[in-house]
């Protein structure tokens, strides 16, 4: 079957085979290419028109009590200056965000102790009674049932988890052996039971990561139906086991922008960021996402001096259209190519179904 063909399919039918899936991602025809974005494009536009959803991320600690091998907040990274927001540092940002427009807040951040379960609470709770208007979304790791069920109470009603890989072998050799794949899809399968809008995604290029991994990634997201997903390049860390790591050849743009495009085809109602690692490795990371069928943008609300100390991977994005600060350049980027900022909620809804989960 042709890559055209391929695209119709998955137009049509929300599904290819893995050998379908697996021709799209290494198709290197520019014409079939372009294709599979205009498609995806024109389909995010039949279902978003040509707004682009903006959510505000706080990045509200460092402090992590994982090890993961390629994260630049990993426990054992000790030239990093650790910190963890106040709960009114954290309504601080909400205030400056809400006033600069946005109605989602992103509460991100390391996988805190058990004990911070609390503390995360009741930021939701007070995020709830001081912006009732606004989406409250988490994400900061696996954790227990019971703190996800309060979190959820307490206002939050999005959870972003990525899996990363479905791969068992593949998920060993990226994290520590205290870590599991196994429990990260319990986490997502929780999320999803307890009523969240769940996110979940992978780096695309990351540390003997396979093509055979990437369809398999494709398949278990299919499954899942989560309605948000989260893909970006992998971008090594100077102060990680993977810091000179550099994939041969380097697909990571061209696999990102390609996987953005299959899932906006398999999920029209998806809702598909544009993330900073896109951004961080392409100049014009944000528009070609965006072209290639993504319809959210995530812009930085964190506090501008610890955005440095939130490195997960070297040179992140966190300044002029990738802040909040900066939402006039990043509305004059997206006017260039076409498209605007959507000041709404962007809440996920199903036109397939006619539910509407906030």
């Amino acid at each position: 079957m042709t890559a055209g063909l391929l695209v119709e399919t998955l137009k049509t039918e929300k599904r290819l085979d893995p050998d379908g899936y697996r021709s799209l991602l290494e198709c290197r025809d520019p014409e079939s290419v372009a294709y599979l974005h205009g498609t995806a494009r024109e389909a995010a536009a039949r279902r978003f028109g040509h707004g682009i959803y903006i959510r505000g991320l706080i990045e509200i600690s460092n402090i992590c009590r994982n090890d993961c091998l390629y994260c630049g907040i990993r426990k054992g990274n000790g030239n990093i200056r650790r910190y963890l927001m106040t709960p009114e540092e954290i309504l601080g940002r909400c205030s400056a965000g809400y006033r600069a427009g946005f109605r989602t807040f992103v509460l991100q951040g390391g996988e805190l102790p058990d004990e911070a379960d609390s503390l995360i609470e009741e930021v939701c709770r007070l995020i709830r009674l001081g912006f009732p208007d606004c989406a409250i979304t988490l994400s900061l790791g696996e954790r227990k049932e019971e703190a996800y069920r309060h979190f959820f109470k307490a206002g939050a009603t999005r959870y972003l988890l990525r899996h990363e890989t479905h791969d068992p072998d593949h998920y060993s050799r990226l994290h520590p052996p205290e870590m599991s794949l196994r429990n990260r899809l319990r986490c997502l399968g929780v999320l999803k039971d307890i009523g969240y809008q769940t996110g979940t995604g992978i780096m695309v290029g990351s540390p003997y990561q396979t093509m055979a991994n990437i369809t398999d990634d494709i398949l278990y997201i299919s499954s899942l139906k989560p309605e948000m997903i989260g893909l970006g390049p992998f971008i090594p860390h100077k102060d990680t086991t993977f810091a000179g790591f550099s994939p041969l050849p380097d697909r990571r743009l061209e696999l990102t922008l390609k996987l953005i495009s299959i899932f906006r085809l398999i999920f029209p109602d998806a809702l598909i960021p544009a993330t900073t690692a896109l951004a961080t490795i392409a100049e014009d990371g944000c528009e070609q996402g965006i072209l290639s069928g993504a319809n959210v943008v995530m812009p930085n609300l964190s506090p501008p001096e610890v955005r440095d100390s939130y490195s997960l991977y070297d040179n992140k994005a966190c300044s002029g259209s990738e802040s909040a600060e900066g939402l006039g350049e990043l509305e004059a980027r997206l006017e260039r190519i076409g498209y605007h900022i959507d000041f709404s909620r962007g809440d996920y809804q199903s036109t397939s179904s006619g539910s509407v989960q906030s």
